[in-house]
């Protein structure tokens, strides 16, 4: 049976954008006036005609997405990814019919629900409860179902209190619980959920993602725009990667995340000589590499890494602290960070200088990892701050390490010693 509840065939959409032309630092009145009148003709001749109204000198075509293609089943949560500007809102509007596309078309089976701005659908005049109603009605409900479900969406959104008062005197906060617990509780076959939950706090959010969870393990459809890695992680089981406007990768959502976080770190070749200075040092250089000393960015699980680093100390300093942070690429989420502590008392005389740090093997999953660097004079100043980064990759042994090790929870699998003793 075909379960494709969202298919897009080659969608583009394109806008055209004006630019006022640069002005010297003197015009004279009659070219002011001149221009206005040229510009209230235009506006007149387009609006008459049916174009758009620009504003501006010139005009410029602008593809907010190009050549897109696409197919989501039904039951799937659908994380979407990518920079700012990467066409991400652009392409909900489109799903979410508030916008047609230039180019190519989308065929939609189901009913949507979209919260893609704080107070979309709602009227700032009306009270909570009767935006419920009318929101509820938007999305295609009968009056019967919202009301069924009102307590449920009152108690969600928090806002008891405020049910009677005009939704323009709500805070954006609780626009976003309200506007959120309509669409969610409404029972749209597809939910389609953009960044506007990062108005929402912290204890709001965990909310949210629980009930969109809740939403697809009930075989309903959900997308999700957010540039919070663990959240996409943990509730999307694929996810799609924009890029200025093209579809970069649809896949697993563990890949596409790892692959977006790695456009966005400064990932250096380990034979790149980094050339952070500083008064009191040179970074010469930074890499992984194993107990030999040779250089490499993959690893084993069941090998030991070694972190490198090469200082050129331009005066004798005490105090310096050399440490590292090791972050988890998937996520971004830092797993722990540790500094060769007996440095902070250790006066350091100029000249070059090598720093190592082993991690141990069988410590961490499969994956991708970054490693930061930090150095600092103890209780004075920073000289890096983990703006100096090297990524490295572990890799599962298979038949080494316990056939479950790479699928058990958490970000790392330390080796613990067990101790089993027998009671008679």
């Amino acid at each position: 049976m075909n379960n494709v509840v969202i298919k897009a065939e080659n969608i583009g959409k394109k806008y055209i954008i004006g630019h006022q032309a640069e002005r010297g630092g003197y015009t004279a009145l009659r070219d002011v006036l001149m221009q206005n009148a040229r510009t209230l003709w235009n506006k007149t001749k387009d609006l008459a005609t049916g174009k758009p109204i620009i504003q501006g000198d010139t005009m410029e075509e602008v593809w907010a997405l190009k050549d897109v293609s696409f197919e989501i089943h039904r039951g799937e949560a659908v994380g979407i990814i990518g920079r700012n500007g990467a066409g991400k809102s652009t392409l909900l509007k489109i799903l979410s019919r508030i916008t047609e596309p230039s180019t190519g078309r989308v065929t939609i089976k189901g009913r949507v629900a979209s919260l893609l701005e704080v107070g979309t659908g709602f009227h700032p005049e009306l009270s909570g409860r009767e935006n419920i109603y009318l929101n509820g009605t938007i999305l295609g409900m009968t009056r019967v179902e919202i009301k069924r479900k009102f307590d449920e969406i009152v108690a969600f959104a928090e806002v008891e209190k405020y049910l009677d008062t005009p939704v323009k005197r709500y805070s954006s906060g609780m626009y976003v619980r309200l506007a959120f617990a309509v669409a969610a509780h409404l029972e749209p076959e597809i939910l389609i959920v953009d960044e506007v939950l990062a108005v929402g706090d912290a204890q709001f959010q965990r909310k949210c993602l629980g009930k969109m969870e809740q939403v697809g393990k009930e075989g309903r459809t959900v997308l999700f725009v957010s540039h919070n890695m663990a959240a996409v992680n943990n509730l999307c089981n694929y996810a799609m990667l924009l890029d200025s406007g093209t579809l970069d990768c649809f896949s697993k959502t563990k890949s596409v995340v790892e692959k977006y976080i790695l456009q966005g770190e400064a990932v250096f070749n380990n034979n790149l000589i980094l050339n952070h200075q500083d008064e009191v040092l040179d970074v010469i250089d930074f890499f992984t590499c194993d107990m030999h000393g040779n250089r490499f960015s993959v690893f084993k699980t069941t090998e030991n890494i070694y972190l490198k680093t090469r200082l050129n100390l331009k005066k004798s300093v005490e105090g310096l602290r050399i440490g590292i942070d090791v972050y988890n690429i998937s996520d971004g989420e830092i797993l722990f960070r540790t500094f060769d502590d007996d440095l902070n008392t250790r006066e350091r005389g100029a000249g070059v200088a090598d720093f190592a740090c082993e991690l141990p093997a069988n410590l961490f999953m499969s994956g991708i990892y970054a490693a930061k660097l930090q150095i600092g004079i103890h209780n004075i100043r920073w000289i890096v701050n983990g703006n100096l980064s090297i990524n490295f990759e572990v890799q599962f042994v298979d038949g080494i390490n316990s056939k479950y090790a790479d699928s058990r929870p958490g970000k790392i699998m330390p080796l613990v010693n067990w101790e089993i003793s027998s009671i008679h």
